[in-house]
């Protein structure tokens, strides 16, 4: 406004101009005639000094003002953190001396995704847990089979009327389960089974419900990051495929072939078993540890919470991370968190297998610490005329094999999280470990402690429903606390450090 201002008075800067020159060069004949316009240039001198002086007045209010506004900016805004955060800071407060050498140049901070968004996400992640644990039920209580058909969009409703009920209990009959099992069930019986299995479909249309309206709605409003943004897109078309892959499931123990072959028993394949449960597993995963992750970064962006400690600056951060013994730890919790899925999915065989039904007893088999070579790998269960396929298809598809190497698994798991717990338990590295990862080793080995009680239990009494549920339900809350003992042993964000670094530069500022 003031280079505008003073723009707009070129005659009066000339007039000025002109005056004093004249003033200054005149000669003593000249000074005789200048002196009848003395009063003239005397007048105009004062309109100049007057809107000089207006000119720096306006100057000092516009500086207190531009203070002031500062001065209320100094504390940290959370308004900060959305889609349309575009603050554009000066290198003083982008750079940070505890991470970095040389100054950042100004630019617009990155979105930081708020809270709201992993609340969602943990939501979410809880009715995959949820589902997970229906699918078992349904699985175990031989139910899973009872809907012969796949309506993604009609089939969210029951039948309706006692026709529609006789039409769905006649393609029931049509199964080979309905044909060598339930033969003899009547219609209140089939309504049993086919309620779980409904509410078990019904659970995952709302996973995809809750999953899909809400990533639209976040990604309209822009407080996404692109890559964030990206992801949640893939967990979309995962749930979308989770569908399909469940009906491709319970389409294997459908076929008529089943009624064909000796000895075969109407169940799903355990390998399209293992591989809906591992995709539930995935999803799960990708959910909680980015919900996870959001709130750690939030509150590492507003007070330098990190870790379970608080007030902490970057160089601390990076300090702890760096350590050779952390590093070390931080590695064998990545391979022991992969030992617990592999485990688990060896559990989906079990299940798809009945194995669970074979050798009822702990820590022996049959008398024995392993059942005989000849049982393990049968050439009975070789399809190959030179038996080249005799050690993967055991392996995979001979129940007493499957059960031998959950055990293996599953022990194996177990000592491998008592000996990450102990190693956290010694002073050096517990002194270098955050708080939160030592809180999560400690219920990581809990949380085994029960699973392995669960397991035998589950074994011992011939697999019962509850028990058998529990285990499962078990084997993701062993899963969920290695995941966050994953998420409290990473850095902080990119978008987190510069917002992080962003709020301490207005700290600086404004005691300075």
């Amino acid at each position: 406004m003031l280079p505008t201002f003073w723009a707009r008075c070129p005659g009066l800067k000339t007039r000025n101009s002109r005056i004093l020159r004249e003033l200054h060069q005149s000669t003593p004949r000249s000074r005789i005639l200048l002196n009848n316009r003395a009063p003239q240039a005397l007048s105009a001198l004062r309109n100049v000094s007057h809107g000089v002086n207006i000119l720096s007045s306006l100057r000092g209010q516009t500086r207190s003002l531009t203070g002031a506004l500062a001065s209320k900016r100094v504390s940290f805004d959370p308004r900060f953190f959305s889609s349309n955060a575009s603050v554009s800071l000066s290198a003083e407060h982008l750079s940070d001396a505890e991470t970095s050498s040389h100054s950042t140049k100004p630019e617009e901070l990155p979105t930081l995704t708020p809270p709201p968004v992993a609340m969602w996400l943990l939501a979410s992640s809880a009715l995959v847990f949820a589902v997970i644990v229906v699918g078992g039920v349904t699985r175990l209580t031989e139910s899973g089979l009872s809907i012969t058909e796949w309506k993604p969009i009609t089939g969210i409703l029951p039948p309706l009327g006692k026709a529609d009920w006789e039409e769905a209990f006649e393609k029931y009959k049509a199964t080979p389960e309905f044909k060598m099992i339930n033969h003899s069930i009547s219609l209140s019986d089939f309504k049993r089974i086919f309620y779980m299995e409904w509410g078990h479909r019904v659970l995952g249309r709302l996973i995809g419900l809750g999953f899909v309206i809400p990533l639209v709605y976040f990604a309209s409003r822009r407080v996404l990051p692109r890559s964030l943004a990206r992801n949640l897109t893939l967990y979309a078309l995962l749930i979308g495929a989770q569908g399909a892959l469940g009906w491709y499931m319970v389409k294997s123990g459908l076929e008529d072939a089943l009624l064909e072959t000796p000895g075969a028993v109407p169940r799903v394949s355990q390998y399209r078993l293992a591989a809906h449960l591992g995709t539930a597993f995935v999803l799960y995963a990708g959910m909680f540890s980015t919900g996870i992750s959001i709130l750690t970064d939030w509150r590492w962006a507003k007070n330098g919470t990190w870790g379970g400690l608080k007030n902490t600056g970057s160089g601390a951060v990076w300090k702890v991370l760096e350590t050779p013994s952390v590093r070390r730890f931080t590695r064998y919790s990545k391979l022991l968190t992969g030992l617990v899925f592999i485990t688990a999915l060896s559990g989906a065989f079990v299940a798809g297998l009945d194995a669970g039904l074979l050798y009822n007893e702990f820590p022996l088999m049959g008398g024995r610490i392993a059942p005989p070579s000849d049982e393990l790998f049968s050439p009975l269960y070789a399809q190959k005329p030179d038996g080249s396929d005799i050690w993967w298809r055991n392996i995979f598809e001979n129940p007493t094999t499957v059960q031998f190497n959950h055990r293996c698994l599953a022990i194996t798991t177990y000592f491998s999280t008592a000996a990450l717990f102990l190693a956290s338990r010694r002073p050096a590295l517990r002194a270098a470990l955050p708080p939160l990862a030592r809180k999560m080793i400690l219920s990581a080995f809990a949380m085994a402690n029960i699973q392995v009680l669960l397991g035998i239990s589950t074994l011992l009494y011939l697999v019962p429903v509850p028990l058998a549920a529990m285990h499962q339900a078990g084997s993701v809350m062993l899963l969920t606390t290695m995941v966050h003992l994953l998420v409290s042993l990473r850095r902080p964000g990119a978008a987190a450090r510069l917002w992080r670094q962003a709020h301490l530069g207005s700290r600086k500022a404004a005691s300075s």
